[in-house]
């Protein structure tokens, strides 16, 4: 059985994952266009969505940690523009 991460530790996690993402080297012939950088990429962004996504659904979830997801996506969705964009 999987162990139960809080949801501070996976807020942490989850901007963990989107500085990873914005940490992959630029490959030098392709650039942008390399489908392993965009795969990586994207990989490390998916994960940091999907370590949160439920996260304000669950009854013990305060307001504050609700922002805190909002936030977060908001995160995602950003850095996606900037290294892919």
């Amino acid at each position: 059985m999987a162990k139960l991460i809080p949801a501070a530790e996976r807020l942490i996690r989850a901007r963990q994952l989107i500085q990873k993402a914005r940490e992959v080297p630029l490959p030098l012939e392709l650039a942008r266009n390399d489908l392993s950088y965009i795969a990586t990429v994207k990989d490390f962004l998916r994960q940091a969505r999907d370590m949160i996504k439920f996260i304000s659904m669950t009854p013990s979830a305060t307001t504050e940690v609700k922002a805190d997801v909002q936030k977060i996506i908001g995160e995602i969705e950003q850095a996606d523009r900037e290294i892919l964009g």
